[in-house]
């Protein structure tokens, strides 16, 4: 599930009572709530994805691998760029999503970074935006997406980095916005919060660099007071609230009141900053 601080609600899913109708409705509400932060995401992100890929120049015939995708909106935006006589794979663990986009130039693939080499053939550009994937190692994986690139492709890799900018509301100027920027802090300490990485946007220049891409850069985008921060917002403290409460790290009248805030529009809301860095294979 793509997330946008890169260390929330992972494995969240209960074994107890599994096929019981109150679990399979909590499910749905769950998955329901997943796809409108997915929704969220790409409102904010694929402006600035979108203007990188531009730069980058992708065109008629290019190979192009999509890595992680769980939303079909990149995808389909390289489809229309590499025409019929191009190819973009997309792959992920969870294809799902993708299948509406496998027809040609389209190939979808369930693939694993973390696990398995890369596509054989080489590729005029490969993409990630890495909160979608989780990885274990982005080390690894960024040498694995740069190994997969032609002479002279583009890799462009784009992560979050809530370190950066930790707070809900960056203008803290009163009890609604104090009690978003405590709930923000509460949600990283869940148990799947807790010891996460929260600076990895920062590395990925470096990461670049050390597989021995040449002209590197980078650049980071801030969303605040955007509808889709306010959508991102609601649903990812409606999917962590029974974690939320159960922790005792916030209690549900809190939730209620801040959730009902950001419905009244009266929280001017941001996300962590989206780092974008892209590199050429000499």
């Amino acid at each position: 599930m793509t997330r946008s601080d890169g260390y929330l609600l992972e494995n969240r899913q209960t074994e107890v009572h599994r096929q019981s109708g109150a679990h399979r409705q909590a499910e749905a509400h769950r998955q329901a709530e997943a796809a409108e932060r997915l929704d969220a995401f790409t409102d904010l992100f694929d402006p600035t994805t979108f203007r990188h890929l531009e730069a980058v120049g992708v065109g008629a015939g290019w190979r192009c691998w999509e890595i992680g995708a769980d939303g079909v909106s990149v995808v389909s935006w390289l489809a229309k760029k590499v025409g019929p006589t191009g190819k973009v794979l997309a792959t992920g663990t969870d294809i799902t999503r993708l299948a509406p986009t496998a027809r040609p130039p389209v190939e979808v693939c369930a693939h694993d970074i973390d696990a398995e080499e890369p596509p054989e053939g080489g590729f005029d550009l490969v993409h990630a935006r890495l909160p979608s994937l989780g990885m274990a190692d982005r080390e690894r994986a960024v040498r694995s997406m740069a190994g997969a690139l032609r002479p002279r492709g583009h890799l462009l890799v784009e992560d979050t980095d809530p370190a950066l900018q930790p707070l809900a509301c960056p203008d803290e100027y009163g009890p609604e916005q104090r009690l978003a920027n405590r709930l923000r802090q509460d949600l990283r300490k869940l148990p799947h919060g807790r010891g996460a990485d929260l600076a990895h946007g920062r590395t990925l220049p470096r990461l670049l660099r050390e597989t021995g891409l040449s002209e590197v850069r980078a650049d980071a985008c801030f969303p605040i007071a955007a509808p889709a921060c306010a959508a991102l917002e609601s649903a990812t403290v409606r999917l962590a609230r029974d974690q939320l409460v159960t922790a005792g790290v916030a209690t549900a009248q809190d939730i209620d009141r801040h959730l009902a805030n950001v419905a009244a529009g009266i929280l001017d809301l941001a996300t962590a900053p989206m780092i974008s860095a892209w590199g050429r294979k000499v």
